[in-house]
């Protein structure tokens, strides 16, 4: 039923969205398996062939290109630092009201990154790229937007076509303007300041 009211609710707001629902982790990584073009994924933690985390990793082991945000019930501190360690690009609290779970939608389609409010002691700056907020080169912005989707050092250094010790450099670099020592902290100073992060 909540799928069903989310559904109806994006197709009103996002018209010209082409809308896909899956009732469980098998049908969804057969959507994705059918149309590679899918650029968002909508993902509930609770599904009736799979829940929790596990949920989330076994889907982008499947399909690791669309951009994951995750719907719970739970706004655990751990559970959501670990989905975004996994590579969701968002997380959305269940009790969200409607005007918040559409604008997380459109600022993860901006290329930003969602958490629930608990996160930010104030609202977020108006959405600026990272070349604007940190001061970093447009390589190193790309670098940050591949760790915001959950690549390894690996498939960056594949993706971008550089050597896996000059990420490594840009890492480092992206860690320092964000005040961060992991992928996820930079993630979430990422979400903090609003950044956005064009594909």
């Amino acid at each position: 039923m909540f799928r069903e009211g989310l559904a109806l609710l994006l197709a009103h707001e996002f018209p010209k969205w082409q809308l896909l629902q899956a009732g469980s982790l098998e049908q969804a990584a057969a959507r994705l398996a059918e149309d590679s073009g899918i650029g968002l994924v909508i993902l509930d933690l609770s599904l009736p062939d799979s829940t929790g985390l596990a949920t989330l990793t076994r889907l982008r082991q499947r399909a690791p290109s669309p951009r994951y945000v995750v719907l719970s019930a739970s706004e655990d501190q751990e559970l959501v630092m670990a989905a975004i360690d996994q590579g969701a690009a968002g997380f959305v609290p269940k009790s969200s009201q409607t005007g918040a779970m559409l604008g997380a939608m459109r600022a993860v389609l901006d290329g930003g990154v969602v958490l629930p409010p608990s996160f930010c002691e104030t609202s977020p700056p108006p959405a600026r790229t990272a070349t604007e907020a940190l001061g970093v080169s447009p390589r190193q912005a790309e670098v940050l937007r591949l760790l915001i989707e959950g690549k390894s050092n690996k498939a960056i250094s594949r993706d971008l076509g550089i050597a896996e010790s000059t990420v490594k450099t840009h890492l480092e670099t992206l860690y320092r303007k964000l005040d961060a020592t992991s992928r996820t902290q930079a993630v979430v100073a990422a979400a903090r300041l609003g950044l956005r992060l064009d594909a």
